[in-house]
C-alpha cells in the first residue's frame, strides 16, 4: 500500500510535467472506485493546473475552480504518459495535458478515489488529521502531550493519523527499530528524551524513504516506471527470523492493532 513517501514520490514525480499545463480532458472509464468518481472533475477541461500539493497520503490537484483530491488507495498509481499511449487494463481515469501527456491512473483493486472539490469548500477527508510528521508541528512535545494517559502501543499510537498523519505501517516499525523503543510500550510510557529520539527517528526515515524514491514491496512503481529503493534498506520489517543488523538477534514479528509489526527484542526497550 502507497504510504506517505511513496505519495510524496509521486507527486514530485507528476508535478514537473502538469503544473502550469492545461487540461485538454479527462476521461473515466471506472465511474466508482472506492466511492463514485463525480462528474464535476470534467470542470478540470480548459483549466490550468496551477499547483500539486500533498495532505497526508492525499494529492490535491488545484485549479481556478476547484480542487481534484486524489488517492492511490491499496494498490493505485499515477504515470505521465505521452496521450497516444492506449489505456491498459486497471487504468481507470485519463487527464490528458493540452501538450501532448496524460496523467494516468491505474488501481487494480479500486481502492483508491478521485473526488471533486469546489474553491473554498473543506474536504471531508482531510477533517481531524494530524501535523504533517516533517513539519516543524510535529515535536516530542507535542506527541508527549498528545500521549498523556493512553494505554494504546506506541506503534498504534503513532500510526494514528489524529495524532500524526502518514507513519504508516512499515515505518512505523522502522522507525521503532531506529529509535530502539519496543513498539508494545503504552504510548504514555515514553519520557520526553524517548518521544524525542522517536520524533526525530520518524522524520530521519520518512526523509530517506522520500530520497529513495518510496519502498517497493509488491504494487508501488515511481511515476518513470522504476521502483522505490528504501526496501533494499529496511532494517526490521519483513525480516522476521533473521539476524537483527545490530545485536544478530532473531527479529520477532507480533501483531500490533491487527498489523504485522517486526523488531528486536533485545535492542528494543
Amino acid at each position: 500500500m502507497p504510504e506517505l513517501p511513496e505519495v510524496e514520490v509521486s507527486r514530485q514525480g507528476i508535478s514537473p510535467f502538469l503544473v502550469g499545463e492545461t487540461v485538454k480532458a479527462i476521461e473515466v472509464r471506472t465511474p466508482k472506485l472506492r466511492w463514485d468518481i463525480p462528474f464535476a472533475l470534467k470542470k478540470m477541461e480548459g483549466q490550468v493546473i496551477r499547483d500539486i500539493k500533498r495532505r497526508a497520503k492525499y494529492l490535491l490537484v488545484e485549479t481556478d475552480v476547484g480542487t481534484a483530491l486524489i488517492h492511490l488507495g491499496m494498490s493505485g498509481s499515477l504515470r505521465v504518459l505521452e496521450a497516444a499511449l492506449p489505456p491498459a487494463k486497471h487504468d481507470h481515469v485519463d487527464l490528458f495535458m493540452m501538450n501532448g501527456r496524460v496523467l494516468r491512473y491505474n488501481d487494480p483493486r479500486r481502492f483508491g478515489a478521485w473526488l471533486w472539490y469546489e474553491p473554498g469548500e473543506a474536504p471531508a477527508v482531510l477533517a481531524h488529521l494530524g501535523p504533517e510528521p516533517l513539519s516543524d508541528a510535529f515535536t516530542a512535545q507535542y506527541m508527549a502531550e498528545r500521549a498523556k494517559k493512553r494505554q494504546v502501543a506506541v506503534k498504534t499510537f503513532i500510526m494514528d493519523n489524529k495524532n500524526v498523519v502518514g507513519v504508516g505501517n512499515i515505518y512505523a516499525s522502522e522507525s521503532l527499530f531506529s529509535a530502539r523503543i519496543l513498539p508494545t510500550r503504552p504510548a504514555h510510557s515514553l519520557t520526553l528524551a524517548e518521544w524525542q529520539v522517536l520524533v526525530e527517528k520518524i522524520k530521519a526515515v520518512l526523509a530517506h524513504s522520500i530520497r529513495q524514491g518510496g519502498t517497493t514491496l509488491k504494487d508501488f512503481n515511481q511515476v518513470d516506471g522504476k521502483p522505490g529503493y528504501f526496501a533494499q534498506e529496511l532494517q526490521v520489517y519483513g525480516k522476521q527470523g533473521e539476524a537483527c543488523p545490530e545485536c544478530g538477534a532473531v527479529i520477532h514479528e507480533q501483531k500490533i492493532g491487527q498489523r504485522n509489526t517486526f523488531f528486536c527484542r533485545l535492542c528494543q526497550i
